[in-house]
């Protein structure tokens, strides 16, 4: 078993003794061989010999398709997605993963800022998106789009069989130094669009080193072991499902099941149950569909040793819930695109000898390597234990940069004590423990008569008040001529202003946290990862105000 460093700075220099990514997952195919490596629950499974068998096919395709840097991939969570991921950073080219979720005009702009050319996608999605009413097709006009089918079937049968062979005689070091063109750690692999929760995307540029050492961050604080079978059901657009469970998993040899529908619940769990599914990583949203869903069963669940929730704040009533109905704890992480994405964790406590590794409430505590800082947001001054400020992430998986956009990236890259930081615009604070509490979003404000208005809080107070499970809400604001901005609420349940103001009264929720108005929508607005997308709630709230 290797030996990983256990001090901050020593992790700094580490990744430069990390294989790229794609090399660590060739050696560790090359050990597991005929195992499976990954399944489609709806499809099929692919041993590691198979899997190394369509990478180096691939490969090939992609080199005479492709000669540019930045290869595009528009793809669902697949055994598919997950060989062309691999092929694509095996040539050393620079990984693209375009978010379907994000609208003609946000993915338009992803592939022309990345430059990209060639798209490689598949028929059967594409024709999938387009039964929900979403032609992704005609929202490329100057990117090709490359089928994987339309590939598979140019491939003959005499070059599968000699590449089987090859894949299964040569060793690795051949293949690697054959077929695989060098990188240098500190390259370009991937670009990954970050959510545009709150605004435009911007394209994170993650390089070998970044996504090698949170990788391998992830499995040490994960405890990934061989047995293990990685449920892997988020888009790969998602940084947490692009890192956390598809390039880890397959550079420590761990199978991984995919599912391209992450609010499929049934399937997803009948997977779980089929392969004896061993951790489940999803956002709260996601794993509140598990909760509510009757046809998940308990029995269906119980392979899983570790559920981790991520990407938005875990509240108590979805943490509860899942924890009720399958007898299952749900651990809370953090990360951003931009940290590749894993930072913190919590984790089951562990009994002999003692350690604390769980406190609900909290994101948990940094990841080996990582290390988090409070500090006042203006003077970047530290702030003393279990005070509030601006959280700052250092560690090797701090992302090179921002795409064409070094005024942004200075912006939240800092440079202090000799090592880089990244802003993340999260408000919260560490306790004595080390484990950290975010509080909200220093942008998620509003100004109510001179006073700063968490509408993080606001959304707490009135999910409280309401009690109501089925209810789904999302708070803004807009300007105000009296008060100087108005908070503006969307909701999803038959909820008018007057009985929400009596619920809010009677559960003594404070008056600057009332709306000004309700409007009810059918559904909130959501990205592709669960988050709440702020931005076009916004825009909904405006075009109501302008009515």
């Amino acid at each position: 078993m290797s030996i990983h460093p256990t001090s901050f700075a020593d992790w700094q220099t580490y990744p430069s003794k990390l294989d790229p990514i794609h090399v660590a997952w060739l050696k560790s195919a090359k050990r597991f061989k005929t195992a499976f490596a990954v399944a489609d629950i709806e499809g099929v499974e692919i041993s590691h010999i198979k899997f190394i068998t369509g990478v180096l096919l691939f490969s090939k395709k992609i080199k005479s398709y492709s000669p540019e840097q930045n290869i595009g991939l528009l793809l669902p969570s697949s055994g598919g997605g997950a060989i062309a991921s691999i092929a694509i950073l095996s040539l050393g080219k620079t990984l693209v993963n375009l978010n379907f979720t994000a609208g003609k005009k946000a993915l338009n702009s992803a592939a022309t800022q990345a430059e990209v050319k060639h798209i490689y996608t598949s028929r059967k999605f594409l024709d999938k998106m387009l039964e929900r009413g979403i032609d992704l097709a005609s929202y490329f006009p100057d990117s090709k789009l490359l089928m994987l089918e339309d590939i598979k079937e140019e491939i003959s049968t005499l070059s599968r069989i000699t590449t089987l062979l090859k894949a299964i005689i040569l060793p690795a070091s051949i293949i690697r130094n054959s077929y695989f063109k060098d990188v240098s750690m500190n390259d370009t692999a991937a670009i990954l669009f970050s959510s545009g929760s709150e605004g435009s995307p911007k394209g994170v540029k993650l390089s070998h080193s970044n996504i090698a050492a949170n990788a391998k961050q992830a499995s040490i604080e994960l405890g990934a072991v061989d047995s293990d079978v990685i449920m892997s059901t988020l888009p790969t657009f998602h940084a947490f499902g692009f890192a956390i469970t598809t390039l880890m998993p397959l550079s420590e040899g761990i199978p991984i099941v995919c599912h391209a529908d992450p609010k499929d619940v049934t399937t997803i769990a009948s997977g779980i149950q089929k392969y004896s599914g061993t951790i489940l990583v999803g956002t709260p949203t996601f794993l509140r569909m598990y909760s509510i869903n009757k046809k998940v069963t308990s029995e269906s669940m119980q392979s899983l040793r570790l559920v981790v929730a991520g990407a938005e704040k875990l509240r108590t009533e979805v943490r509860e819930g899942f924890e009720a109905k399958f007898k299952i704890p749900v651990y809370e992480g953090y990360g951003t695109t931009e940290t590749s994405p894993g930072a913190s964790v919590n984790l089951p406590d562990i009994k002999a000898p003692y350690k604390l590794r769980n406190r609900p409430g909290t994101v948990g505590k940094a990841f080996s390597g990582t290390e988090f800082r409070i500090v006042d947001p203006d003077s970047l001054e530290s702030i003393p234990t279990g005070e509030d400020g601006l959280i700052l992430i250092g560690g090797p998986q701090i992302m090179k940069g921002y795409l064409k956009m070094p005024e942004k990236t200075a912006e939240v890259i800092e440079v202090i004590d000799g090592y880089r930081w990244y802003r993340t615009g999260d408000k919260g604070h560490l306790d004595k423990d080390g484990f950290l509490t975010i509080v909200d979003r220093y942008s998620r404000f509003a100004k109510i008569g001179g006073e700063m208005i968490s509408l993080t809080i606001v959304e707490e107070e009135i999910l409280d008040a309401c009690n109501d499970n089925e209810l789904e809400i999302a708070a803004t604001c807009l300007p105000d001529q009296r008060k100087g901005e108005k908070i503006i609420l969307l909701a999803t349940n038959n909820l008018d202003k007057n009985k929400l103001k009596k619920l809010l009264s009677v559960a003594n929720v404070n008056p600057l946290y009332h709306p000004a108005q309700v409007i009810l929508v059918e559904e909130i607005p959501k990205l592709g990862s669960g988050k709440t997308d702020f931005g076009v709630t916004k825009k909904i709230a405006l075009v109501n105000e302008q009515k």
